[in-house]
């Protein structure tokens, strides 16, 4: 007999609704230069949708420390106190910078998982290696970038330089461009958006990108385990320390700053659920949009327990929006 699921599936709908929200309320401040009240729109959007959902939830990645953040700060309880006890991750802008200046590719994303199952870390990023289900099980974050790379390419059927890799475009990652130059792999380079960028990799058919390096958020790499962990995908992350400071930081919280980590050691959970809704229009995810009486959202669901992934469409009456004050009065809308 097949173990029923310990969490109701029925949470993944809920998670659309929280996803959805933050997206709607962000979206009002696209293209207007203030990322920080566009963020601050999202989390308390997503922070009042979340306390309606059946669960006791804790805050396990979120907006910060409790004197840093006064909603979805580390280890908050949400949720309406039922049952079943959760962690939940969120990013309620994956591209504030993104958002402000109207660029594509901003998401509004949330996860949950089992209670104590989700890595936890005040350490800010991590290098990561993320690939989809063909070259699942071939790849080594110890090993150079030139071995992964052609190891990811046999597993591909696809000569080396046919491969293209997506890499957060910082400072910090400039050594891992230019080893995947000398290889001959293409280079897709973000700015912002690397929980994205992770799923692109991840379903590599439908986006043409066969992996991701490089440095990038500890908030993000958890929050695409999630994800990976529905689809299939392959992950490798390791904590990524800008001074001996954030190393005494990992170490003071039980962690082996050379570890490797695999999927399981970022979310180990078995019944994982993971939402995301696109603010601003980017390959991965429609934005939000104004069509005469709707609003428009697509937003992706992931459930690991079914391995289902759904891309929903949305129509939100505009009326309901503004009553709810997810759409502000002096909002024009066409």
């Amino acid at each position: 007999m097949i173990e029923e699921p310990k969490i109701n599936r029925n949470l993944a709908l809920e998670l659309l609704r929280v996803t959805e929200a933050g997206a709607l309320a962000a979206a009002p401040l696209q293209g207007r230069g203030d990322k920080d009240a566009a963020d601050a729109r999202a989390v308390e959007a997503i922070r009042e949708s979340l306390a309606t959902v059946d669960m006791k939830g804790t805050v396990v990645i979120g907006e910060g420390e409790k004197d840093e953040a006064p909603m979805l700060y580390f280890g908050e309880e949400i949720g309406n106190g039922l049952e079943p006890e959760v962690d939940v991750a969120v990013d309620p802008i994956e591209g504030t910078s993104l958002t402000a200046s109207g660029l594509p590719g901003a998401i509004s994303v949330v996860a949950l998982a089992e209670r104590g199952t989700m890595f936890t870390t005040h350490v800010h990023y991590m290098k990561k290696l993320v690939v989809g289900r063909k070259a699942r099980g071939v790849i080594d974050l110890e090993m150079p970038v030139e071995w992964n790379l052609r190891n990811i390419a046999k597993a591909e059927g696809l000569p080396v330089q046919e491969l293209t890799v997506v890499v957060l475009d910082r400072e910090r990652n400039k050594e891992t461009i230019a080893q995947i130059r000398e290889v001959g792999a293409r280079i897709k380079l973000i700015s912002a958006g690397d929980v994205a960028g992770a799923l692109e990799a991840a379903l590599e058919t439908r986006f043409g990108i066969h992996c991701m390096m490089g440095s990038g958020g500890a908030t993000e790499g958890v929050l695409a385990a999630c994800a990976l962990k529905t689809i299939g995908g392959d992950m490798q992350a390791k904590l990524y320390f800008r001074d001996e400071k954030d190393k005494q930081v990992a170490i003071k919280e039980g962690h082996k700053p050379d570890r490797v980590l695999c999927l399981d050691d970022l979310c180990s959970g078995q019944d994982i659920f993971f939402a995301a809704t696109g603010i601003t229009s980017g390959e991965l995810l429609k934005g939000v949009r104004y069509e005469d009486v709707y609003a428009y959202t697509q937003s992706m669901v992931l459930r690991s327990a079914s391995g289902t992934m759904r891309i929903v469409d949305a129509y939100h009456p505009i009326d309901k929006l503004r009553a709810k004050g997810l759409l502000p009065e002096q909002v024009a809308v066409r």
